[in-house]
């Protein structure tokens, strides 16, 4: 079948191993200091490894290729696991997912009186996400174009508190964002959705990824969208 699939340009690849580890399902690995595709059907498609990647040496192309093999994925994962100890994956760490936790009293490098951070994990950026992890589970997403937050002086606390926070621009971002949403929605348990948007027109894109993502992940999912006006007050 011909599909979307990732490429990988060897004169650009430094070795770094960031795309390896960025990628769930381990379709990357390294050989001779490069990173180098596996297996296609290992590749979801959805280029998870596409903004860890520091030279911008992976790219999307349209080929004939095995179509994704979720099964495959989780046996060889399930087999990777059986009398061994955890694999340590190197590369960037600024892409690693991480829970975070926030302590409602602020430390003592904070003034007295400060707001605390309700973000709940790391990375935040959509593109960066990974299509699966322990903290969507249960979770209630928070999907907000990324300047909402800056309109508004209690974001962290109305919107982002109790959240999952992703973040996106579709005006500044390649692609859509749809196909990685679908996926999160499908195969994470959210139990909620909401959308934070500002009046502009190019938030539209955000919204519609959304949408879509939530009519095909073929579940039934509570949502809303939020508008914000350019001075921060909610329109609707």
């Amino acid at each position: 079948m011909v599909r979307r699939i990732i490429e990988i340009d060897q004169e650009k690849c430094n070795g770094c191993g960031a795309c390896a580890a960025a990628c769930h399902e381990g379709a990357i690995g390294m050989a001779d200091g490069k990173a180098v595709l596996l297996r296609d059907d290992y590749c979801d498609g959805l280029g998870d490894c596409l903004p860890a990647c520091p030279t911008g040496a992976i790219t999307f192309v349209e080929r004939e290729a095995a179509a994704y093999d979720e099964a495959a994925v989780l046996a060889k994962k399930a087999e990777a696991l059986k009398g061994s100890a955890p694999v340590t994956r190197t590369g960037c760490p600024g892409s690693m997912s991480r829970t975070l936790r926030h302590d409602d009293v602020p430390d003592a490098s904070t003034p007295a009186g400060s707001p605390v951070s309700r973000l709940m994990q790391w990375p935040v950026q959509i593109k960066l996400l990974p299509v699966e992890a322990p903290y969507y589970n249960g979770a209630r997403l928070l999907i907000a174009a990324d300047c909402t937050a800056f309109s508004r002086a209690d974001f962290h606390q109305r919107f982002m508190r109790g959240r999952i926070t992703m973040i996106g621009c579709p005006k500044l971002d390649e692609g859509d964002y749809a196909e990685k949403l679908t996926e999160i929605l499908r195969r994470n348990d959210v139990r909620e959705v909401t959308v934070v948007r500002m009046e502009v027109p190019c938030c539209g894109g955000l919204q519609r990824a959304a949408e879509t993502a939530l009519r095909q992940s073929g579940k039934f999912i509570p949502w809303q969208v939020v508008t914000l006006g350019r001075d921060g007050n909610i329109l609707d």
